[in-house]
């Protein structure tokens, strides 16, 4: 009779799936969705050439960042006329599948036609969410389809700026997407079949994407919608709380996801809004503070460590500073420019921050001033999309590449 340890491996190679690990990178900003690896020891600074390159491919358009489980790698992205969901290995980049979809979606203000939502990897499938409203379904496998919405034509959604770009979050069994209609601001899926488990709100959709987490005895999942601040029952759709947080100008959008601190929750936006940080309740929310002057993000979101948020302040069109924030006051510890609106990723004390021209930063985790550990030029911007860290090795693309260094020591 075969060993116990030799079938369990006989029966993964079977499969053919990996297993969720600690390490892994599985949906936008990391398994907590708050842009913070657990992973330790890892490479805090290089030459001018930037860490060692593992591999790189060439890849489509998009602001969709790249989800990591195993030893797979998906991203989804654009190639002509086409939306591809694409599934790498992340040891090496060889392709082991490609699902595709053929796309008429033109961004209408010209600011990219690719993808803007990152796939979320659950057991064994992939979920991803298009800028045409596609809701898909596919097999981590091999790529198969197993179920697809057209979202936009289902709930009539009004037509937004730059087509659909929150990111689904998977919880309960559920996929909840901020849709945007009438009656259907919020609307939660069946993960196995693609059905309508419930509907609530008339908020209309943002940019920005959910994040769950227990607060108060109870779960919550918190929605940054083009209304404001919402937190809904995950359960049931109930709505927790609300509280319209939103610029006066309807030419704007609400892009930064929400940061959770146990009880504290961090909202921002641009348009002569600013930030506002909220003690959650059961039932209920407490204002901390808000202003127009800490951290008014435009569509990156800031990291937390140790009664601090590091995030980009300012619009993407100029005048941006990575700043320094106390969480619970607001008060602005020390401010740096030259990243644009970039992305984080916080490893132990450290920060790697990606500028939106395609700089990669090492730089320490210090409330008392900037200090830069290294920065090489990596990538050709602009750099929108999220990296993601897995297994000690860190992915980030631009419009033309994607690319895997290697942070182990």
């Amino acid at each position: 009779m075969m060993p116990a340890k030799k079938r369990v491996v006989f029966l993964l190679l079977f499969v053919g799936l990996p297993i969720a690990i600690a390490a892994d990178w599985p949906q936008l900003l990391g398994p907590q969705r708050n842009g913070v690896s657990t992973e330790k020891g890892l490479r805090q600074s290089w030459n001018e050439k930037g860490p060692p390159v593992v591999w790189q491919k060439e890849v489509g358009e998009g602001f969709s960042a790249p989800v990591v489980v195993g030893d797979r790698l998906v991203l989804f992205h654009r190639v002509g006329d086409e939306e591809i969901v694409s599934c790498f290995s992340a040891t090496n980049g060889e392709e082991f599948w490609k699902h595709r979809d053929a796309t008429k979606y033109r961004d209408a203000l010209g600011k990219g036609d690719g993808p803007r939502s990152t796939p979320s990897i659950a057991g064994e499938r992939v979920y991803t969410l298009g800028p045409s409203g596609r809701l898909l379904c596919l097999k981590l496998a091999d790529g198969e389809k197993v179920w697809q919405r057209e979202l936009l034509k289902d709930y009539n959604v009004p037509r937004s700026y730059f087509g659909v770009g929150t990111s689904p979050i998977l919880e309960g069994g559920r996929v909840l997407v901020n849709v945007g209609a009438r009656g259907a601001g919020v609307v939660a899926f069946d993960k196995d079949d693609g059905k309508e488990v419930w509907k609530t709100t008339d908020d209309g959709a943002s940019y920005s994407s959910p994040v769950a987490a227990d607060i108060d005895g109870v779960r919550h999942v918190l929605f940054f919608t083009r209304l404001g601040i919402l937190s809904l029952d995950p359960a049931n759709g109930n709505v927790r709380f609300s509280k319209r947080w939103r610029s006066r100008m309807d030419a704007s959008v609400n892009a930064a996801t929400p940061v959770v601190v146990r009880d504290l929750a961090f909202f921002s936006s641009c348009y002569d809004t600013g930030a506002i940080v909220i003690r959650a309740k059961k039932d209920g929310l407490e204002e901390l503070w808000s202003n127009d002057r800490t951290l008014t993000c435009h569509f990156s979101t800031p990291v937390y460590h140790d009664g601090c948020l590091y995030g980009f302040d300012g619009r993407q069109e100029g005048g941006t500073e990575m700043r320094c924030v106390d969480l619970k006051s607001g008060k602005v510890h020390w401010k740096k420019e030259g990243f644009g609106c970039g992305s984080m990723i916080r490893t132990e004390n450290h920060l790697l921050v990606l500028s939106e021209g395609g700089e990669l930063a090492s730089v320490e985790c210090n409330r008392e001033k900037y200090v830069e550990k290294a920065r090489a030029a990596v990538l050709t911007g602009p750099c929108r999309a999220h990296m993601a860290l897995s297994n000690g090795r860190l992915y980030a693309r631009d419009n033309h590449k994607l690319v895997c260094w290697n942070l182990k020591k």
